[in-house]
């Protein structure tokens, strides 16, 4: 059921052909059509005629990559794990031979051959990333990209999801960081008190995760990142509830590529089933948010820094407006 937050003109703005993406999505999460109706199947298929998704493929090179082969995830936000990402959430066709391609260079080149996870750069001796270099956030990013493009049935994909519940940790600043691999590097993500942003990244991966893919370690560490976010009320300092300790992610946007934000969590927190009331502040935020239009502005981007920008930064956004109607109305109905 559509909440009374939504108005017809908003809702038909959504469904405008002019975005595939957020019409297809509009029809599947917030008017509840099944794959098989006819016009969700007729904007699946205009996601690759229509749109980002087209331009974005436009630009691949032959070897299935973008920018410089092996800058994938340095050139931010043009290389191929950024173009991974970005079709993944407009919801490209996981059957389209240069979707696969994309895939499989960055499997080839980004993945962990000997430890598992995702590594910024690709080994000098041979295929696969650098074992020194994994970083939990293109980790979680590369196996949620990769699940939603087809490749949940692929061993790598499958270790990586391993190695987010061995590895991914939820240390709020009380633990002691321990030294071997991968924590000996990049204090930013290892450090005393967990990277949210890797914690983010990690629950979004698995919560894309199929049911009948879903281990008892990928259920344990679904609720372990589940309870991090939990209590830090999502955007707030544990230990001092008064204070904000994410004040960007109250500026909502879309594409978030490594970052995150209120309504990304709330997403993947409702869309996992979770109604805390520890959410209520958080919820309350997104409500605030809604303008006079009843839509939201975009109020974060990288524009400039894309190969193409997604959205206009300061006026009214289709994509934060349907992620905050999806989220405002599953967790009412939760």
């Amino acid at each position: 059921m559509i909440s009374e937050m939504i108005d017809d003109a908003t809702l038909n703005w959504l469904l405008e052909k002019s975005n595939p993406s957020v019409r297809y999505f509009t029809q599947t999460k917030l008017l509840g059509f099944g794959a098989n109706h006819p016009e969700v199947v007729e904007s699946k298929k205009e996601i690759m005629t229509t749109g980002l998704v087209p331009k974005i493929l436009d630009q691949q090179q032959e070897g299935g990559y973008w920018g410089e082969e092996n800058r994938f995830y340095l050139d931010k936000y043009k290389g191929t794990v950024w173009q991974l990402i970005i079709l993944a959430e407009l919801g490209a066709d996981s059957t389209d031979e240069r979707i696969k391609k994309a895939c499989e260079f960055i499997l080839t080149h980004s993945f962990i051959r000997s430890g598992y996870g995702f590594s910024v750069h690709g080994s000098s001796k041979d295929l696969g990333g650098r074992h020194s270099e994994v970083i939990p956030c293109l980790t979680g990013n590369m196996v949620f990209s990769l699940i939603k493009l087809g490749f949940i049935d692929d061993v790598r994909v499958q270790k990586s999801i391993d190695w987010i519940c061995s590895y991914q940790r939820c240390d709020d600043g009380m633990g002691v960081v321990p030294k071997a691999w991968p924590y000996e590097r990049f204090q930013g993500c290892w450090g005393k008190h967990t990277c949210l942003m890797g914690v983010a990244k990690a629950l979004k991966a698995l919560a894309v995760v199929p049911v009948e893919f879903r281990s008892e370690s990928v259920n344990f560490k679904v609720q372990e990142l589940t309870e991090f976010m939990l209590i830090h009320h999502i955007y707030k300092k544990s230990h001092d509830l008064e204070h904000v300790s994410k004040p960007g992610w109250l500026k909502f946007g879309f594409p978030l590529m490594y970052q995150s934000d209120a309504l990304d969590i709330l997403e993947i927190l409702t869309n996992l089933g979770c109604k805390d009331l520890r959410m209520k502040s958080a919820i309350e935020k997104i409500q605030m948010k809604q303008n006079p239009d009843h839509r939201w502005i975009l109020e974060n981007s990288y524009n400039g820094r894309m190969l193409f920008n997604v959205e206009v930064k300061g006026e009214n956004s289709k994509w934060v407006t349907l992620r905050a109607m999806n989220v405002l109305n599953k967790f009412r109905s939760l």
